[in-house]
């Protein structure tokens, strides 16, 4: 849904960068160059960054007022 503010695993900061990387990927960069560049260099960080799916725009349109 929405990307958690801190890794779960060790507590580093990584929602200030996912913009950063779904811009960039969408460019066509490699996932692994562009998680190097931000400075992800832990496994627990990359797996939050990769495993996100960003489904929030699917569940705003299904919402009840």
């Amino acid at each position: 849904m929405i990307i958690p503010m801190r890794c779960y695993s060790c507590g580093k900061p990584i929602a200030q960068s996912w913009e950063q990387y779904q811009k960039r990927v969408n460019e066509g960069e490699d996932a692994k160059n562009v998680l190097d560049d931000l400075g992800f260099d832990r496994y627990c960080c990359r797996r939050m960054i990769l495993s996100h799916s960003d489904i929030v725009d699917e569940i705003i349109q299904h919402k009840r007022f």
